[in-house]
């Protein structure tokens, strides 16, 4: 009986911004920087970085995208084959855009494939959120665009908006700050009273995203009661890129997801001068120029190899 050949992959996830302000675990957008991962049948489990700081990560089958494949295929009562992943990643690590939730991501849809599990997208969500703990990050970079979600016992629910006409402006620092340093400040509890306002605000800026509102997105922003009045304290930058992205025509600016990146959300004519405007102001931080991925992860089927077999 003739060995069938090894197939071959290439999964792309984009990054993300999360909480948009006052959204929090809530609001996410996905963007225009990339997870890529090439998958290739093999006998055991490799990981090879191709991107430079990627290498801090294991080499194999205790890789996190490795780790919750293995996972999502055991739900299913499937081991998935050992494969050689290639990696490559543009989203920077720690930074608020999304680089672990888009390995979850790519960690779901692996095991989609070599398990041949023909998951939904609606069965993709709910199992890279019970992985990430919550659906704004995860939705983005499944989905693509901009999403509104939310996640209990039921479940979670998730509404995407495509083609927003922005582009977002990311103020990154060379500083790594840690999602669960960012949550450590946060309170355990809010009023009644304190949830009903913070409630209201994420209505008003979900509403101002829809219908185009910018001035209305960038007050609401500014008003965010969840988790922006904490964490501004472990950033002393904060205040600075805001005024000097305001000044130069952003109409809102918030956290990206816990920090420390800064995002500035701006209308995509003024998104090249405002870039400009803030590389030459921060020239110590990493400033890009993003915009949004309209669409979410993808899987291709490799024709051929696309790397060599050995290592």
């Amino acid at each position: 009986m003739k060995k069938r050949a090894a197939r071959s992959w290439k999964i792309t996830v984009p990054g993300s911004t999360a909480n948009l302000g006052a959204g929090f675990d809530s609001l996410g957008l996905a963007l225009n920087l990339f997870l890529t991962v090439e998958v290739q049948e093999a006998s055991e489990w490799k990981v090879v970085p191709l991107s430079p700081e990627l290498k801090v990560f294991p080499e194999d089958e205790s890789h996190s995208i490795v780790e919750v494949a293995c996972e999502v295929g055991e739900l299913y009562g499937k081991k998935p084959r050992p494969c050689h992943l290639f990696v490559s990643s543009d989203i920077p690590l720690t930074r608020g855009l999304g680089s672990s939730a888009a390995a979850v991501v790519a960690g779901v849809e692996l095991a989609n494939i070599i398990c041949d599990l023909h998951l939904s997208q609606g069965e993709k969500l709910s199992l890279a959120t019970k992985f990430e703990g919550h659906p704004d990050n995860v939705g983005a970079s499944l989905y693509g665009g901009f999403v509104i979600s939310c996640y209990n016992e039921k479940g979670v629910n998730l509404i995407t908006v495509k083609d927003l006409p922005i582009d977002v402006v990311s103020v990154i620092p060379k500083a790594e700050l840690k999602t669960s340093e960012s949550r450590r400040v946060l309170p355990n509890s809010v009023s009644y009273e304190e949830s009903v306002k913070a409630g209201a605000v994420s209505n008003v800026l979900v509403a101002a995203f829809l219908t185009e509102d910018w001035e209305s997105v960038g007050k609401m922003m500014k008003q965010d009661r969840y988790h922006q009045p904490y964490r501004k304290k472990l950033l002393p930058h904060y205040e600075a890129v805001e005024e000097v992205a305001i000044r130069f025509g952003a109409f809102g600016v918030s956290l990206s997801g816990a920090g420390p990146t800064i995002a500035c959300f701006v209308e995509r004519e003024a998104s090249e001068w405002l870039t400009r405007q803030l590389q030459q102001v921060f020239p110590n931080m990493n400033v890009k120029r993003l915009s949004i991925s309209q669409s979410g992860s993808n899987t291709i089927l490799q024709e051929t190899q696309v790397r060599p077999s050995s290592l």
